[in-house]
């Protein structure tokens, strides 16, 4: 650990006054003793304590105008500016940002299918891409979140291409000339999407070099460094640490004809190096890896700043001579290469499914490369060099400006500054689930199920005193006979997996279902899969065609002489980390038709059963596409007898065009929709004659809006389902999916309420326009500002104190 030095605490001094907006002397006096010592503290000349010279000094150069000495009060202040967030004044035009998608104009009289009437999915993507990246820019964005945003969006982007664009390659290469339903083939949506990547990845390099570095440098007293910066005694620590500690792990390869061009594994950094023998005209060419199990920052004490970091590329590449001794180096260049990680395997002729997929991953290292990311000033006998090693197009080619691999922000933005955060929140215990109102003769979880359905409300109620307080109970309670769940996605270390598999050493039944076609989650679900085996559990590997993606759990308890079964049934997944950012829902219930749905559903899971049948579950792809045309045809009948039709769906994503056709056929009949889609939509509101009545909002911000949610107003007597599954074709045709109704009136009410609140945002949410572009909302002068997820984390903390 690094000594205190007085721009560290002058640093923590101001994030405590932003953190608790005002802090008196003596209470800064306290927290600089207590969490630097008190060699820190002086006397004055009243005799009064303080803090040192040093620090004064440096926090009077470092304090923005937005603090202030309250003499009435004598204490530090955060000046009022009239807004909700006084740090941040005034709110950034959007229309900065580019958008993607191109409506294309409608002939009159158009059928329901015309492709004018559908917007592009890929380049509705890159729109929500732009729509997380605009919180990196937004002034009411504390500083730290805007950095994370910037990690996010350049996460969000290498995924995309991994996916997309490697699937429209796929396709271009197979001759595929099949149009999307807005019209466009394979070939012509690359191109689009080539355009608008190579755009999104210049903005993204352009906040992090232009704008938050700067920003960090001012508000944070943090500095990411270049060697130029340096003193020379700071790089001599630095070349003493690569000489120590980084050379002896790196491995040059050459490029001759005894040297093939070397394998480059997939989003790794490289260093690209030009070299020259001594009296040689000829250039030769080395490839060195940038080591991904080191740190990527390196912290260098300095006198300027309270934190300093030089990334380990740089170090790398200042150091790199010592690896060629003999040799010139001529040029050095960064580089990053994106593989595809769309890759197609024929699962109804394959004898394993495991097998199958454990092969796809080892080809995945070896796929076709889709982008490669590299230093705008590359040499271009180097720039050649790769193009034609690495068979890559002009279009493949992203040059960037400063540093690559933005996704390596993560650590900066965890910088335990309170003051540049999101205020911490801590996730409220359900209050049915208070532990404090137990007795000895009920206190178990099971108890208070069976006294009415729970709904719980992810972060906002703890999913470890929920959900997973459910799983260990179950796994320790001696009547549970049988414990079935879903696994598509879980956290490293999972209390979880660590729960079943203390289920089944103790003799119970238990069954999960791990999915392995889970993107990106493949190689870990194949580990937990074989953890899960080993302890006894019997473990699915998914479906052959189907992706399971249904959130269910199933727990057999005995009770006297009778079975019950338990259930939790959620729209997200059983990870303990994500449980904290992502907003899901989830019913606890001890209803016996759900359970009895849920056995089947099982029974299908991990049997032969393909015609299994459902009291209240609505499933894919059995029936789940059916039901929701029933409720949709039913609120068009509604409004064309004279009534109110409703819709409100809430979900992450939107493109089945049937289900966009019948939502056309709604609106023409006069049926109101709300829509509130985080991510791509392929509908487009407020046309005339076709989405009168359709509005759709996007909702961004702190949290990920994961949960989904389909309220049909059905004349006054409301039906609600919550579940795993999007309004998208994958989701009703090639997945697994499981929805709940949700029957008790109190609990009809809160989805209600949390629908109602979602769109009154006027703070996150983002208005989809006809043509497919976004609106920002922002408060109307004199109206208060309503913030969707300050909303909840208030109505969380007002139910927990009921």
């Amino acid at each position: 650990m690094t000594e205190p030095t007085p721009q560290k605490i002058a640093v923590w001094l101001i994030n405590e006054i932003k953190t608790k907006r005002k802090l008196n002397r003596s209470e800064a006096v306290a927290g600089i003793e207590t969490h630097f010592g008190s060699e820190y503290i002086k006397l004055n000349s009243k005799g009064s304590r303080t803090f040192s010279e040093p620090i004064k000094k440096v926090f009077r150069k470092l304090k923005d105008s937005s603090i202030f000495w309250n003499v009435d009060e004598q204490a530090w202040t955060i000046k009022d500016n009239g807004t909700n967030d006084s740090r941040h004044p005034h709110v950034p035009e959007p229309s900065m940002l580019p958008h993607a998608v191109r409506a294309q104009d409608i002939p009159d009289h158009a059928p329901l299918d015309h492709p004018a009437l559908y917007l592009n999915q890929e380049l509705g993507w890159l729109d929500f891409n732009w729509r997380v990246l605009y919180q990196a820019i937004d002034p009411r964005t504390p500083l730290l979140e805007k950095v994370r945003f910037v990690a996010i969006a350049s996460g969000n982007l290498d995924e995309f291409i991994q996916k997309r664009v490697g699937g429209l390659k796929r396709q271009e290469a197979a001759g595929v000339y099949g149009l999307s339903p807005d019209g466009r083939t394979p070939v012509r949506q690359l191109q689009l999407v080539q355009q608008q990547t190579t755009i999104m990845q210049q903005k993204i390099s352009e906040v992090w070099n232009h704008s938050l570095q700067a920003a960090l440098e001012k508000e944070a007293s943090l500095k990411v460094a270049t060697y130029d910066t340096l003193s020379k005694q700071q790089q001599q620590k630095l070349n003493n640490y690569f000489d120590d500690h980084i050379y002896p792990t790196l491995t040059p390869l050459a490029v001759d004809p005894g040297h093939p061009f070397p394998f480059i594994s997939n989003l790794s950094l490289s260093l690209a190096i030009k070299l020259k023998k001594p009296e040689r005209d000829a250039f030769n060419f080395a490839r060195l890896k940038i080591p991904s199990n080191q740190q990527r920052w390196f912290p260098v004490e300095s006198s300027q700043a309270a934190f300093q970091y030089v990334p380990i590329e740089e170090i790398i590449r200042r150091n790199a001579h010592k690896l060629f001794p003999g040799m010139q180096i001529e040029s050095t260049c960064m580089f990053r290469i994106t593989r595809n990680a769309d890759l197609r395997r024929n699962e109804e002729e394959a004898e394993d499914l495991l097998s199958l997929i454990s092969e796809e991953l080892r080809e995945r290292r070896f796929a076709e490369i889709v982008r490669m990311e590299i230093e705008e000033n590359v040499d271009s006998e180097v720039l050649n060099l790769l193009k034609n090693e690495l068979k890559l197009e002009s279009n493949d080619i992203v040059k960037v400006e400063g540093l690559l691999d933005l996704t390596g922000l993560h650590p900066i933005a965890d910088k335990n500054l309170p003051g540049l955060r999101y205020e911490k929140w801590n996730p409220v215990v359900p209050e049915p689930l208070h532990h404090e109102g137990e007795t000895e003769a009920e206190q178990t979880i099971f108890d208070i199920i069976r006294k009415g359905d729970i709904l719980v409300h992810h972060p906002y109620e703890s999913f470890s005193a929920s959900v997973r307080r459910l799983i260990e109970e179950a796994a320790d309670d001696p009547d549970v006979l049988a414990i079935k769940q879903t696994l598509y996605r879980t956290s490293e270390n999972s209390p979880i997996v660590k729960a079943l598999i203390r289920a089944a050493e103790k003799g119970k039944q238990v069954a999960v279902l791990v999915e392995v076609k889970a993107r990106f989650d493949e190689a870990s679900n194949i580990e937990w899969g074989k953890m899960l085996e080993n302890a006894g559990v019997h473990v699915a590997y998914g479906l052959v065609g189907l992706k399971t993606h249904a959130k269910v759990a199933l727990i057999v308890r005995r009770e006297g002489d009778e079975y019950a079964t338990y259930c939790h049934i959620g729209t997200g997944n059983y990870h303990i980390q994500t449980a904290e950012v992502y907003t899901d829902l989830g019913i606890l219930t001890s209803d016996p038709d759900i359970g009895y749905d849920i056995t089947n559903l099982f029974h299908y899971l991990t049997g032969y059963a393909p015609d299994q049948q459902y009291r209240k579950l609505l499933v894919a792809p059995n029936d789940l596409r059916k039901g929701f045309y029933a409720l949709i045809e039913k609120e068009i009948a509604i409004a064309r007898s004279g009534g109110n039709g409703r819709i409100i769906a809430k979900m992450n994503a939107l493109d089945d065009v049937e289900i966009i056709q019948k939502l056309y056929q709604a609106s023409r009949a006069g049926v109101t929709i709300d829509l509130i889609v985080r991510g791509h939509a392929r509908i487009r509101p407020q046309l005339p004659g076709y989405s009168d009545n359709i509005r759709l909002i996007s909702i961004i911000g702190r949290f990920l809006e994961h949960d989904r949610i389909y309220y049909f107003g059905n004349d006054g007597e409301p039906k609600i389902y919550i579940g795993s599954g999007d309004w998208r074709y994958r989701n009703l045709n090639e997945r697994v999916e499981a929805l709940i109704p949700i029957t008790l009136p109190e609990l009809k009410n809160r989805i209600a309420y949390i629908l109602q609140k979602a769109l009154e945002d006027n703070r996150l949410a983002w208005e989809m326009q006809s043509d497919g572009s976004y609106r920002l909302r922002t408060p109307k002068a004199g109206n208060k500002e309503r913030n969707f997820h300050s909303m909840m984390m208030k109505d969380a903390q007002k139910r927990a104190l009921v």
